[in-house]
């Protein structure tokens, strides 16, 4: 008898245990060792979408020609000796929903889908072809990088990004970190791309997460945070198993001590 109830505490004590959780499930990249190099695999470019806001400017060795693709002059002035000098004011435009821009000079652009790089040169090839300027020079800037984080962290709500990139780890932080209720191991990225959505799950406890297409995330991306079972209905299953499990522990001792007497 003895024996049979030092199985059955054994099986009880071993339930138990597979109930708790490695403190790995709790950590950001749990899998990653010191001194350990980790190959970059991605050089992200985020890609220009419909209703982007960007800043682009033109300039040139001689300012007075790079005025006619600036909107407004800024602070411009000519001088007595016929030259001009200043600066001009960065330009703000909307892509639209056809995915283009109203240019000055060039017209209406087609960019959408393009990396800023590539727009960049596309304008620039134009002005060049035009016999404009010839050796310009176009930046471009994003103005509106926007993401959104729901779910289980502490500071729900959209954010935004300077510059064109930021990385998932980068907007779990300016989030004010994960709740404590999260699910480290289901965090979704929600994006659009092109005239679909697309889910990403990730695991931020593996590093694997530093070669999935959401680990940078793109303009107007949505991150949830899955939250994990509530920890009272953790306790009551807990509960419900123990007493379960005791009475099985109590009937089959009653059994057998029965049956020896």
């Amino acid at each position: 008898m003895k024996n049979v109830l030092k199985t059955l505490l054994c099986l009880l004590v071993l339930s138990g245990a597979g109930g708790c959780k490695s403190q790995k499930d709790y950590l950001y990249l749990a899998d990653m060792t010191d001194d350990q190099g980790y190959a970059i695999t991605q050089r992200f470019q985020p890609t220009i979408q419909r209703n982007d806001k960007l800043q682009i400017t033109v300039s040139c060795k001689n300012p007075e020609l790079a005025v006619p693709f600036n909107v407004t002059p800024g602070t411009l002035k000519v001088s007595e000796n016929g030259k001009v000098g200043g600066s001009v004011d960065e330009q703000f435009y909307r892509v639209d929903n056809e995915g283009d821009i109203n240019f000055p000079v060039l017209g209406k652009l087609y960019i959408a889908g393009l990396t800023i790089a590539e727009a960049s040169d596309m304008i620039r090839q134009r002005i060049i072809e035009g016999n404009y300027i010839k050796d310009p020079i176009v930046n471009i800037e994003f103005k509106n990088f926007r993401y959104t984080v729901l779910g289980a962290a502490n500071q729900n709500g959209t954010h935004s990004c300077d510059g064109d990139r930021i990385t998932l780890l980068e907007a779990i932080a300016q989030a004010g970190d994960l709740a404590n209720n999260a699910d480290l191991g289901k965090i979704a990225v929600i994006r659009e791309e092109g005239s679909t959505r697309k889910v990403y799950t990730v695991d931020i406890r593996r590093s694997d997460i530093f070669n999935s297409p959401a680990y940078y995330l793109a303009q107007n991306d949505i991150v949830y945070v899955r939250p994990k079972k509530p920890k009272s209905e953790e306790k009551t299953n807990f509960l419900q198993w123990l007493t379960v499990t005791l009475s099985i522990v109590t009937a089959t001792t009653s059994v057998i001590w029965v049956t020896k007497n």
